[in-house]
This record gives C-alpha cells, structure tokens and sequence, in this order.
C-alpha cells in the first residue's frame, strides 16, 4: 500500500483507488435494492410502516458501532504491530551491517546476504509463498531443504559462520555479542510476526459483527420508508457504506502480511533491506547486483 498524501475534496468525493467501495459495492446493491422494496411497500401499506418506530434501531446502531470500533481497533492493532516488527527487522540489519564492517570481506559478504535471504524468506513465510525459492535468491537451496524453518534456518547458519570466525581468531568475542545480539533481534521479530499471523482474530467475534451489521442494514429500510419515503435511501446508504466499509477494512488490517490494498508492502521492505546489504558490500559508485539473475541495482 503506497504513501498517499492528504486527500483534496475532489479525492474524498470520485477517488476510487485506495477506496473501500469496490470491496462492498455488492452488499451496497443488496442495500439499495431492498430499501426501494421498503419505499414501495410503505406507499401500499401505509398504516402498517406508520407503526414501526426507528428507537430501537438506534440504540441497535450505537451498540454495534461500539463493537465494530472495538474490532476495528484491535485489527489496526495487529497492523501496526506489523509494521513495527518490520522496522525492527531493517534497524537488526543496518545494525549488524556496521557491526561487521571489521571482518573479512568474504566472511562480511556472506553474512549479508544472509540477511536479504533473510528478509525475503521471511516475507515469503508470512504470505505462504515458497520460502525455498525466496531464499535461493541469496543463498544456495541446499543450505535450507528439508528444514521446518528455513527463514531461521538462514539466522542459525549466520551463528555459526560468527562462531566459526570467533574460533579462528577472526572476529573478537566483543564484537562476536554484539553481532549475535542483532542476529537474536532478527529472531524475535520473526517468531513476534509469525504469532501475528498464525493467531488471527476469533472467527465468532467476526461472524458475530458480519451478521449483525447485515441485518441491521437489511431492517432499517423498513423502519425509515414510512417516514421519509423516497429519502430513505440516503440515511440508508450512508449507514451500510459505514458498516460495511468499516467491517471490510477490519477484514484487510487482520492480516497485515497478506496481499490486499491495506496490508503491509512486504516486498518494498524486503528490496529495502536488500538494496541496503548489497550497497554495504559494493564499490562506491559501482552498481551492485541484487542476487537475482539479470538483475542489477
């Protein structure tokens, strides 16, 4: 989801893009077609909507509005947990970058691209795509077949390359902390991103809203046609457009790592990090490659 500035008036009233509208156009047909079915029966029977009183669907409406602003936080939540735990991931790498500036320019290389093969592994995992071939961009496929976790599987091999250059004398045990501290970071941001997304929020508190907020938009047109006939279609619209939208965008903030409008742009950040390791190990003011074929930044 790309950076959008403020919106002008033009924007808030004919942009689609970016918009929840697409996403419940369908229900909003449903909507609107039922509330002409109200207007028209209204006009037939105007005794029987004369006695429907619209109180309880206010006090229904305020209640269901907390709830769903009650969700909806919790899904934002979950999304901006997300991103954090991202920025956490880019702050390990750079830090880890400058860290191991001392050791062997071979040694330094392979370290990082271990952790593009980090970073694109680990966006692969959360969007169940195939980690394998995210990681073999950067590292040989080998290295990490046949592992139930192949994304850490690139963090243990990263130790025991630092323990292997400890032990030979390369790399000093001060530093040989500090650079395992920052690998120890990388992990605890994955396993926090994985809980993320293998704990999704509770299909019951879900279902629960999805079927409340239908019916209500579903009922209202009936408690509004007797007194505000052809007119009821706007508070009604508006209304379910409300509800919907709000339901609909919960919906996408639930999963932050997956690949709707409003999840996070995993690739971006992993090309970041990328970009950003490569740079680290190339000559000033020579082009790098990103280690995929043909590719060069």
């Amino acid at each position: 989801m790309p950076p959008r500035s403020q919106p002008n008036l033009r924007d808030i009233l004919f942009t689609l893009n970016g918009s929840i509208i697409p996403e419940i156009l369908g229900r909003l047909a449903v909507i609107g077609t039922v509330c002409i079915v109200a207007i028209l029966a209204a006009r037939m029977h105007p005794g029987i909507f004369a006695r429907i009183s619209a109180i309880p669907f206010t006090l229904i409406g305020i209640a269901l509005s907390v709830f769903m602003s009650f969700r909806n936080s919790t899904c934002y939540a979950r999304w901006w947990e997300g991103r954090q735990l991202w920025g956490q991931v880019i702050v390990a790498c750079r830090g880890l970058a400058r860290a191991s500036a001392g050791l062997e320019p071979g040694t330094r290389a392979w370290l990082l691209r271990a952790l593009c093969a980090f970073s694109a592994g680990l966006a692969a995992r959360l969007r169940h795509q195939d980690e394998l071939s995210a990681i073999a961009h950067w590292l040989p496929a080998a290295d990490v077949s046949g592992q139930p976790n192949p994304t850490d599987r690139v963090l243990q091999l990263a130790g025991h390359e630092l323990i292997a250059a400890t032990g030979a004398g390369r790399l000093g045990e001060i530093r040989w902390s500090v650079l395992e501290g920052y690998l120890a970071q990388l992990s605890a941001a994955q396993a926090a991103c994985e809980r993320i997304a293998t704990t999704p929020v509770p299909f019951a508190y879900s279902l629960l809203l999805h079927r409340t907020a239908l019916v209500f938009c579903l009922l209202l047109p009936f408690a509004l046609a007797g007194s505000l006939g052809i007119w009821t279609l706007l508070p009604v619209l508006l209304v379910a457009y409300t509800f919907f939208g709000l339901d609909a965008l919960g919906h996408q903030l639930e999963d932050p790592f997956g690949q709707t409008p409003y999840a996070l742009p995993l690739d971006t950040l992993a090309q970041a990090v990328e970009r950003e390791m490569m740079a680290a190990v190339s000559e000033p003011g020579r082009p790098y490659h990103d280690g995929r074929a043909g590719a060069v930044c």
